[in-house]
């Protein structure tokens, strides 16, 4: 039996996003943090996270088609605080496009503290990222995160996921408190979220 044609309003999106992420991931690989936009469970998992009752701004790093983005939004995050740093251009049309009242900066995620020079209002009640951290040598995940806490409100998140199963930044960090969750199994691939917080 044919899906009504509002389901199939529905599905198409998500459809559309996963052949954005193929493409993009077959042009450039190692950009990309997965092949497909994060499933709704892991992006569920990230955005919980987040202060919703604060007015401060949430960066997300390589928020891609926005998957993440629709979990913070649906969570109660304000669209006005967000800001979206993604490097890829299209991405950047599209979630300016689907969250026109958030921050889009197009900009390199791993050069942060150029990339946020000037942009935000206030020190960020949380970061988010989805970038492939665990392809960049370790001393350019280290340098990410001294960055994102330089934005940062003290004791503020920074959000991790990664497919590996080990923690994409040491968890033994001198000055930085860390956590992560139970295996997203549900995910394709199963996912973990790590958040690490300066104390």
């Amino acid at each position: 039996m044919p899906l009504p044609s509002s389901a199939r309003a529905l599905k198409k999106p998500r459809l559309d996003d996963e052949v954005r992420f193929l493409r993009s991931w077959i042009e450039k690989p190692l950009h990309m943090g997965a092949v497909m936009p994060s499933g709704k469970l892991l992006a569920r998992t990230m955005a919980h996270y987040v202060d919703t009752n604060s007015d401060a701004p949430v960066v997300e790093l390589g928020p891609g088609t926005g998957a993440i983005t629709s979990a913070l939004v649906e969570r109660g995050v304000d669209q006005k605080r967000l800001v979206l740093v993604e490097y890829n251009p299209g991405f950047c049309a599209l979630l300016r496009d689907r969250y026109p009242q958030a921050k889009v900066v197009q900009g390199d995620a791993y050069r942060l503290r150029d990339t946020l020079w000037n942009v935000l209002s206030a020190p960020a009640s949380a970061v988010v990222s989805g970038l492939p951290l665990v392809t960049k040598p370790m001393l350019t995940r280290l340098r990410l995160i001294r960055d994102a806490f330089t934005a940062l409100a003290p004791g503020a998140p920074f959000v991790q996921f990664t497919y590996a199963v080990v923690p994409p930044i040491p968890k033994s960090l001198p000055g930085v408190s860390t956590e992560a969750s139970e295996r997203i199994w549900m995910n394709l691939p199963p996912a973990r979220v790590w958040v690490y917080r300066k104390d």
